[in-house]
């Protein structure tokens, strides 16, 4: 049966072949031209390019994607004339903007100008934006971590959250284990050290070792060994990355990213993206790892110059206590030391001194003069020789400093502490009697390492049970405070407590002076404090009674 268009219909498809060769027919952009029922009148050619299965008289919800229809049919209620925004939405593999234009008989035209170069550059854009921020994050977060495994396990997790499923953090060997970093997305992170083998991983000898990483299309995740698997990681591995963490001259491990079979492979973005990321890790890796070390070298170290625990030796007692001029320094100019005698027969040398300055240029200083005089021991009988040799020492090194200095020499016999006491430009020792008495001991010298020759006075002198000798530095008796602050603690104070303190063992005596001169100081600075005492106890017990001792002398 053949059907031929009405007058009407025949009039109206010339009317828009003549609109489609004057106006739009031979435009460079796809266009439509669409009625107000949503029927395609026309199409150019380049539109059948770009909308191949499109034609006169089909619907436009059949010939062109939903949003474009959808779009229509809210135009087509609206009144003639009407302003509309152009629109944006996916055509097939591109990405189109749709500028509508009114037609007479209610139809619109449709412009549809390719917009997927802009599109892609401003997603690149973003992804841009976005990955600078996720480094941003990362340096922020990793670099305030110095602990190593808690940097790890940072990394790790991530890695997992930013860049693939899972990540395995490999660290440098340790012996003939790694230590192993193990972090799910959005499962906890495991930390543990196993011996693996390096090579059953394409490319992970490589990263160790510092190499650029070898493409994840290269890498084929069915031969991956069962160790690279978190527990938490499901489904069959789809794509690898193994990538190398860059530290300071020296790798800081590698990083393997793994994505299920169900996830799209790494694309090449992705792939310098983990990168990028593994360069930030391995910095912060590297940098907390020389935290490490250095904290640890500063630890022993420190160990070598603080002062030591002090206890009784062949039935000698002796207490030490050291403060340091600012309370977050543990170091400083003062030290002290107590070599102990081979036997009850052989004296044992008790060494108090200061070094001009503070902190740890001055803590130096006397690291120097104490192993020096630790290797001096075997004259340590001769006063004046050992402060000759170390005078020597520390004219013919580096250092500018001076130090003063005091020695003391204690044998115990028959229930008495023999003493012999030399100060060299240090404050003379004081002893405190049993019965409260505090004398001075006339032991004067010139300064160590100031002069070509030191000159020194030792004095030999007794303590009897309950009698105690105090050594100490001018941070006490030089300490300021009182009431207004500005008052020295001054070597009268001194006398005076060390005289209520008297019978006291050395341990008591000395955080005795200590407790004191910190009140008096309170919360003002301070020199250099270091104190110490060389007791004789008593044989029989310490008691009160009616505030007298058991020896009948007043308590």
């Amino acid at each position: 049966m053949l059907v031929t268009a009405s007058p009407s219909s025949t009039a109206r498809s010339r009317s828009a072949d003549t609109r489609v060769g004057s106006a739009w027919g031979d435009a460079p952009c796809p266009v439509l031209v669409v009625d107000r029922h949503g029927t395609v009148v026309q199409l150019n050619q380049a539109a059948r390019l770009l909308l191949p299965d499109a034609a006169s008289g089909d619907g436009l919800h059949e010939a062109a994607p939903s949003w474009l229809s959808e779009a229509h049919r809210r135009l087509s209620h609206e009144p003639p004339g009407f302003g509309a925004a152009p629109l944006s939405g996916p055509v097939n593999d591109r990405i189109v903007q749709a500028h509508p234009t009114a037609a007479v008989d209610g139809d619109v035209v449709w412009w549809l100008v390719d917009d997927t170069d802009r599109h892609r550059a401003e997603q690149a854009a973003r992804n841009a934006q976005a990955r600078s921020e996720i480094l941003s994050e990362v340096s922020s977060i990793l670099l305030s971590t110095l602990n190593v495994p808690r940097c790890m396990e940072v990394a790790a997790s991530m890695a997992a959250e930013h860049l693939a499923e899972a990540a395995v953090l490999v660290a440098p060997a340790q012996g003939r284990r790694h230590p192993l970093t193990y972090a799910p997305q959005g499962g906890p992170v495991v930390q543990l050290t196993r011996q693996i083998d390096t090579h059953s991983v394409p490319g992970l000898p490589e990263a160790l070792q510092g190499f650029p990483p070898v493409p994840a299309r290269w890498i084929d995740p069915s031969v991956l060994p069962d160790w690279v698997i978190p527990d938490a990681f499901a489904g069959p591995v789809g794509s690898v990355i193994v990538t190398p963490l860059p530290g300071h001259g020296v790798p800081a491990g590698a990083l393997i990213l793994l994505r299920s079979s169900t996830e799209q492979a790494f694309t090449e973005g992705e792939e310098v993206f983990a990168r990028l990321f593994a360069a930030r890790a391995g910095a912060a890796l590297s940098a907390a790892r020389l935290y490490t070390e250095q904290a640890t070298i500063t630890a022993t170290l420190m160990h070598e110059l603080l002062p030591p625990a002090l206890q009784r030796v062949h039935g000698v007692q002796y207490a030490g206590s050291y403060r340091a001029a600012k309370d977050h320094e543990r170091v400083g100019g003062d030290f002290y030391d107590v070599h102990p005698g081979a036997d009850p027969s052989q004296e044992s040398l008790v060494v108090l001194g200061d070094v001009a300055g503070k902190g740890l240029d001055a803590a130096v200083l006397t690291g120097k003069i104490r192993n020096t005089l630790h290797a001096l021991l075997p004259l340590a009988g001769d006063h004046q020789r050992v402060l000759d040799l170390l005078n020597g020492a520390l004219l013919s090194s580096r250092h500018t400093r001076f130090a003063t200095m005091v020695l003391a020499s204690v044998r115990r016999r028959a229930g008495r502490a023999q003493l012999r006491l030399t100060s060299a430009g240090h404050l003379p020792p004081l002893i405190v009697r049993a019965d409260g008495r505090v004398e001075e001991v006339a032991s004067r010298g010139t300064l160590i390492g100031a002069l070509p020759t030191v000159a020194a006075d030792t004095v030999e002198t007794v303590l009897e049970q309950g009698d105690a000798c105090l050594l100490y530095t001018d941070g006490i008796t030089e300490a300021r405070g009182g009431p207004l602050g500005d008052e020295l603690f001054g070597e009268t104070r001194l006398r005076r407590v060390l005289g209520e303190c008297a019978g006291l063992p050395a341990e008591a005596l000395v955080e005795r002076v200590q407790m004191l001169v910190a009140e008096w100081v309170g919360g003002g600075r301070h020199d250099d404090m270091a104190v110490v005492a060389i007791g004789v106890p008593r044989t029989g017990g310490l008691s009160i009674v009616n505030g007298r001792r058991g020896d009948g002398k007043a308590g």
